[in-house]
């Protein structure tokens, strides 16, 4: 469904994006992950034609991104991170503008609503709506054409549990039902829960690609996380995991009664993402 190949892109003397060529399948969604300045959003820019590449090709659906602007706009969808809703207006007014650009009838557009939980707000004016309100009706603008591909920057940032839980939800449906979905994020979590693959990008280059379960087995290290006490203290530790040596330990400390707790503690992306690129994120 989308192919980049060779693309790079340059400000000035700065390659921000370098000679990078990768392919997203139909429906899979794929998980954008990098420290800021990795290049994240310089190629996510390029991808919907908003950016065009100093070298390389893109191609979303067969269609050259740049030679066929209009026709692939007409197959995607968009989320930014920041909103850029109009908040003068009403829900129901900021969807019928779009859907009326995009030729959609009343009836997607309250099946839209429905579907996110807006039609008894329809009528409240944006700008009165909390930032997980406004996120919904961001992304019931996106799906009203119903793209084949839907991009979505930082969906769940700074959203309350409920809200969270809802959009997540919601993504996983539209994966469901064949939409390709491009998703960057800071939260590792969020990554882990939804994608089917990830990319994890540092200076303007893949690092990795491949399923979050296979990263966390290549790169991840399994740990034991032990509380003891000890001197009237209580002691934290993280001690190897299927290591003689953790066994020896943790035995010698029950025999002692001075464990408190033993917990299992698996590799998570967050881990592979700290290895690869040297920093840390959610």
């Amino acid at each position: 469904m989308i192919k980049l190949k060779n693309v790079s892109k340059y400000f000035s003397e700065k390659k921000v994006v370098d000679q990078l060529s990768f392919s997203i399948e139909k429906g899979e969604l794929f998980g954008f992950l990098g420290p800021n300045g990795a290049g994240k959003t310089t190629t996510i820019l390029m991808m919907i034609g908003l950016l065009r590449p100093t070298e390389g090709e893109i191609w979303i659906n067969n269609l050259n991104v740049l030679k066929n602007k209009k026709d692939v706009h007409a197959q995607i969808g968009v989320v930014f991170e920041l909103p850029n809703l109009y908040v003068r207006s009403s829900i129901r007014d900021n969807l019928q503008l779009f859907g009326d650009l995009y030729g959609v009838s009343n009836s997607r557009i309250d099946e839209i609503m429905e579907s996110l939980q807006l039609k008894k707000r329809q009528l409240e004016k944006v700008g009165k709506l909390s930032k997980g309100w406004r996120q919904r009706v961001l992304i019931a603008r996106a799906l009203l054409h119903k793209p084949k591909v839907l991009f979505l920057d930082e969906p769940t940032s700074g959203l309350d549990p409920n809200t969270t839980t809802l959009i997540r939800s919601y993504i996983k449906n539209l994966k469901k039902e064949g939409t390709t979905i491009v998703l960057t994020t800071h939260d590792m979590n969020e990554a882990d829960e939804l994608s089917d693959r990830v990319g994890i990008m540092n200076n303007g280059k893949f690092i990795e690609v491949d399923e979050p379960q296979k990263l966390k087995s290549k790169y991840g290290k399994n740990e034991v996380q032990i509380e003891y006490k000890e001197n009237n203290e209580i002691i934290t530790k993280n001690l190897p995991g299927d290591n003689e040596e953790t066994a020896k330990e943790i035995d010698k400390l029950m025999s002692n009664g001075q464990i408190v707790s033993i917990h299992t503690k698996e590799a998570s992306l967050a881990d592979v993402f700290a290895v690869l690129t040297g920093r840390v994120l959610s």
